[in-house]
């Protein structure tokens, strides 16, 4: 992935250029008919976003931890794939900052969601996405423990389509949405292009362990490289913050 890095700025100028984009959220889901998209993720200085799938680890120092919190409680909504719920069962709440939590949406093709799962403690219980033909009976299970269930039309994997689901999130009155992952859901969003902003944290580690990104989804279909414009990036604590909008062609 090329990133022609334009300025190092500090942590105020950081948070501007995160804040601007997120404001205009309305007028983005007019035009385009979907939520504006910011994908954040923290990685070592290998990439690596954890040691082994499926094992939580933390990446990031209390500074961008903050950051991440603010980032949830300007969006309207937090999405992860089924894996991140699987392995650090979340609560994507807004704690560390002053602030309304966003709503949780799940993608969850095949319907996994754990019956004791933090996110249904909630006050604003999670969205799940599955198909339209995931198993009945889970699928009343959790709507009886307070999910909501989305059923959304299948792609050519048999998986939840993103451009699907995304539409429908903008009808539901969901401007903005922060993209947490995993792996899965990360590669899958850049491969179809539907990432508007990235804000990555990179932390001082060397973990060799799990990639945020497919080898794969870093290539359009023409086999050209996903390029970023505005780059900027920052120091928050130990940690560097990179922000960037995808470039539009």
């Amino acid at each position: 992935m090329m990133f022609p890095v334009k300025a190092f700025v500090g942590e105020k100028e950081i948070m501007g250029e995160i804040s601007e984009r997120i404001d205009n959220a309305t007028r983005f889901l007019h035009e385009k008919e979907r939520p504006y998209i910011t994908l954040t993720y923290a990685q070592a200085l290998d990439g690596s976003i954890a040691g082994k799938r499926g094992e939580p680890l933390t990446i990031s120092c209390p500074e961008t931890l903050v950051l991440a919190h603010q980032l949830r409680a300007w969006h309207d909504a937090i999405l992860v794939g089924i894996g991140t719920v699987l392995s650090d069962n979340p609560r994507l709440t807004v704690r560390l900052v002053q602030g309304a939590s966003p709503q949780p949406v799940v993608v969850d093709s095949r319907l996994r969601f754990p019956r004791d799962a933090h996110l249904l403690d909630n006050e604003q219980t999670p969205w799940i996405a599955t198909t339209t033909t995931a198993p009945e009976a889970h699928l009343l299970g959790l709507k009886d423990a307070g999910a909501r269930i989305l059923q959304i039309q299948s792609c050519s994997e048999g998986l939840v389509d993103f451009q699907a689901l995304f539409k429908k999130l903008g009808r539901l009155g969901v401007r903005s949405i922060m993209v947490e992952g995993g792996a899965r859901v990360i590669s899958r969003l850049l491969q179809l292009g539907l990432v508007d902003q990235i804000v990555i944290t990179i932390a001082p580690l060397m973990i060799g362990g799990l990639r945020a990104i497919d080898p794969i989804a870093c290539q359009t279909a023409e086999n050209i490289a996903i390029t970023f414009d505005n780059l900027h990036y920052g120091q928050f604590g130990m940690d560097i913050v990179l922000r960037g909008d995808l470039k539009q062609e």
